[in-house]
């Protein structure tokens, strides 16, 4: 066999077989995205409607994770405000915003919620 035609198989069979490197989101975002989740869950009381259904604070923690995880395998995740604007705004299904209502008080978009503590955090 030719060493030209040789290289060229094993660079495609080593091609094929590296896996695909997913690239993670910063360091520090991965940290305000935790911070954020841990605050969605950690936030007795408040409850997250979506499309119409209203989920307590550790079902809301785990729909957000799952759509924040669905998103950088994707590679859509590069700031903070992407996870928010992307995973934790609106329904991906419904396009119906997210509300979030704590303690029976005022009902407010879960953006302005996660944007407002985003900024106390930051200022930490």
């Amino acid at each position: 066999m030719n060493i030209r035609l040789i290289t060229g198989l094993m660079l495609i069979l080593e091609l094929l077989l590296v896996p695909v490197a997913r690239a993670q989101p910063p360091v520090n975002v991965q940290i305000e995205v935790n911070f954020l989740l841990g605050f969605v869950e950690g936030s007795s009381g408040c409850e997250l409607n979506r499309n119409g259904t209203w989920h307590n604070s550790k079902a809301a923690q785990m729909h957000l994770r799952d759509k924040y995880k669905y998103l950088v395998a994707r590679n859509m995740i590069k700031t903070t405000e992407d996870f928010i604007e992307k995973a934790a705004t609106e329904s991906s299904l419904s396009g119906q915003p997210y509300e979030v209502s704590c303690n029976g008080g005022a009902t407010v978009t879960s953006k302005q919620w996660l944007s407002d503590e985003l900024a106390r955090f930051r200022t930490f």
